[in-house]
């Protein structure tokens, strides 16, 4: 949880020298993001990303999401598969850097994740629930252009990450849920720079 906090205010710190350059002509600019796939997991997303003022290559920001979770994922983990379990993340917040090969929201891009995601687990058959939450540190690539030289760009990416619990638990009745260490995703985000 320290290094969470220690993150958050590297970022906010980030956040206020930019808007001193924004002061003084430079400008940061800001840009939205949403994984419409989530929605279609009756879920969401919003992420906000940061071009600091006079940076060519590096975005920064942080992120909300919640969903649930495809039977492809959590079958990925043999331990989990065909075990009738349904996983949502309830609540997902995470801190991201990104550095571009070259144009901002234009090109190809690696970029790494750190956050904390509460889940929710309930299983066939079982009336109970229970929740725990994680912390996750994932690295990523993707490729984002711009559509039709407007504002608007799309950005598929993949990554792999580490997680582990931080507290709550994993176990329903007399089954557990197993929590890999390492964790796989793609999807991709629609954005708007400003």
């Amino acid at each position: 949880m320290k290094q969470l906090k220690w993150i958050t205010m590297g970022l906010i710190f980030g956040l206020l020298v930019s808007l001193k350059s924004y002061a003084q002509g430079v400008k940061p600019r800001l840009s939205a993001e949403v994984d419409p796939a989530t929605f279609g997991m009756k879920g969401y997303s919003l992420h906000l990303r940061l071009q600091p003022a006079k940076s060519e290559h590096i975005l920064m920001g942080l992120g909300t999401y919640a969903m649930n979770m495809p039977d492809l994922i959590v079958n990925f983990n043999k331990a989990n598969k065909d075990q009738g379990w349904g996983v949502r993340i309830r609540q997902g917040y995470s801190l991201f850097g990104e550095y571009y090969f070259s144009e901002v929201n234009d090109c190809w891009f690696v970029g790494s994740q750190v956050g904390m995601q509460q889940f929710k687990l309930s299983r066939e058959e079982v009336a109970d629930k229970t929740t725990f939450t994680n912390w996750l540190a994932m690295g990523y690539f993707g490729y984002s252009w711009k559509l039709f030289d407007s504002h608007f760009y799309l950005k598929p990416w993949a990554g792999v990450g580490y997680t582990s619990k931080v507290s709550g638990s994993e176990r329903l009745g007399d089954a557990l849920y197993d929590i890999a260490p390492v964790t796989m995703f793609a999807t991709f985000h629609v954005g708007y720079t400003f």
